[in-house]
C-alpha cells in the first residue's frame, strides 16, 4: 500500500465530502452563475455566494465582496503585485518566497518598473525582522511575505510584520498556500491587505481554485477584462468587488469542492488537524534524528512551524532517493528546489535540493514508521 507524503503540494485524498460535493455540482449547479435567468443559475450563484461567506468568517475578512476567487494562489499573488505596483514604487520580499511572488517581482523589477529589496533570514527560516525594518524607504509601498515556507516549513509571525506595514504605510501581501486552512488567520488583527490562499492544499478542495481575501480599502487593477454578469451594457469592467478581479466564467465545481473542504475542516476542527498532523510531524523528526547521514533543515522545535520536513543524505542526490522511495516503498515524496531556489540558496541546500516529507490528515503514525523504515533500508 502507498504512503503518499507530498501534502505541502496537494493534499491527497480528498475528504469524502469534497468528491461528493464536485459530483453533484456538475448536476444540480450545472448552469453558469451569474449569467443566465434561469433557476439553475440562480441556485450556481448562490452557492458561489456562500461559499464567500464561508471563506470571509474563515479568514475574519471585513465582507464576503472581498472574497475574489482565482484559479489558484499564482494567479493572485500576480493580480496583487501587478494589479498595484506602479512605476517607481519599492518592494520588499523575502528569500523563502515561492517562483509565485519571486518571479512577477522580479519581472518588473527587469522591466526597471520597480525596486526591490529582500529581508535575510536565518538558516531555520525565519526573516530578521530587524532587517525587514531596516529595508524601508519613503517609496515602500508593498511588503510580501510567505506565511508558511514550503521549504524549510518555518511560520512567520505576521501580526508582528502587518503591524509594522500598517505604521510604515506599505501593503501587506501574505502568501497562505500553505497556512490556510491549517492555522488561524485574521486579516483584520493580523493587518493584512491581501491574503492569498490555494484551495487544493490545506484547504482539501480540488486543484483549479483559489483566492484573495481583501483586508484593506484598495483599487487593484484587474489583469482580465471581460464578462462577469453584471454591467454588461458598458464597455468597461465593473470597478467594484468582486467582480472587478473576476473576470469570466467562475470554475462552479472547484469553488463547491472548496466550499466541501472547509466545511469538513470547520468539522473536524481546525485545532485537532493541526494537532495531528504536528504530531506525525514530531515523531518524523524524532526518528529522522537518529538516523546517521541525514541532515534537517528548518526549525529545531515545531513551535511557529509546518508539517513538513526538509532533508538531505549524504552522499545522495534528493531527485534520485525520492524516485527509490516511490519504486521500491511506495512512499510519494517532493524533491529538489520545490519551487522556491532562494530559499535553498539561503540555507545551502541550492542547487539540488531536498528531500520533502509533508504529512497530511489523512497519515498515519504507522506511515510514519514505513518512512524511517524505508529510509533505514536505503542505508
Amino acid at each position: 500500500m502507498s504512503i503518499y507524503f507530498d501534502n505541502a503540494t496537494t493534499a491527497h485524498p480528498r475528504p469524502g465530502e469534497v468528491i461528493a460535493a464536485i459530483q453533484e455540482a456538475f448536476g444540480r449547479y450545472g448552469a453558469s452563475p451569474g449569467r443566465g435567468g434561469n433557476s439553475m443559475s440562480t441556485d450556481s450563484s448562490r452557492v458561489v455566494f456562500a461559499t464567500r461567506e464561508l471563506i470571509a468568517n474563515l479568514f475574519h475578512a471585513p465582507e464576503a465582496e472581498r472574497v475574489i476567487f482565482t484559479s489558484n494562489a499564482t494567479f493572485g499573488l500576480n493580480t496583487a503585485i501587478k494589479g498595484l505596483l506602479q512605476r517607481g514604487d519599492h518592494v520588499i520580499i523575502s528569500p523563502l518566497e515561492h517562483n509565485s511572488v519571486y518571479r512577477p517581482v522580479r519581472y518588473l523589477q527587469h522591466k526597471r518598473i520597480i525596486e526591490v529589496s529582500e529581508a535575510s533570514c536565518c538558516q531555520e527560516g525565519y526573516i530578521d525582522l530587524h532587517h525587514l525594518q531596516t529595508l524601508f524607504r519613503v517609496n515602500t509601498r508593498m511588503v510580501v511575505i510567505n506565511h508558511g515556507s514550503n521549504v524549510l516549513g518555518s511560520v512567520q509571525p505576521i501580526r508582528e510584520i502587518g503591524a509594522l506595514c500598517r505604521n510604515k504605510g506599505a501593503v501587506l501581501v501574505v502568501d497562505a498556500a500553505q497556512t490556510a486552512g491549517l492555522i488561524p488567520i485574521d486579516v483584520q488583527k493580523d493587518h493584512i491587505d491581501i491574503l492569498v490562499f490555494s484551495g487544493h492544499k490545506k484547504l482539501y478542495g480540488p486543484p483549479g481554485v483559489g483566492g484573495m481575501v481583501l483586508g484593506g480599502d484598495l483599487q487593484i487593477e484587474p489583469l482580465l477584462q471581460g464578462g462577469t454578469g453584471s454591467r454588461s451594457e458598458s464597455d468597461m469592467h465593473p470597478g467594484f468587488y468582486p467582480d472587478r478581479l473576476e473576470a469570466g466564467t467562475p470554475n462552479t465545481p472547484g469553488i463547491i469542492g472548496l466550499k466541501a473542504g472547509i466545511e469538513w475542516i470547520n468539522y473536524q476542527g481546525m485545532e485537532a488537524i493541526h494537532s495531528h498532523v504536528m504530531a506525525l510531524t514530531s515523531r518524523l523528526l524524532e526518528e529522522l534524528r537518529t538516523l546517521s547521514g541525514i541532515t534537517i533543515h528548518g526549525p529545531k522545535s515545531l513551535e511557529n512551524r509546518l508539517p513538513l520536513v526538509s532533508v538531505t543524505i549524504e552522499g545522495e542526490d534528493p531527485a534520485e532517493t525520492a524516485h527509490r522511495l516511490d519504486r521500491d516503498h511506495g512512499i510519494m515524496t517532493r524533491p529538489g528546489l520545490q519551487c522556491a531556489p532562494m530559499a535553498h540558496k539561503a540555507v545551502g541546500t541550492f542547487p539540488q535540493g531536498t528531500l520533502r516529507f509533508s504529512p497530511g490528515a489523512f497519515n498515519t503514525m504507522q506511515d510514519v514508521e514505513r518512512v524511517v523504515e524505508a529510509l533505514m533500508s536505503e542505508k
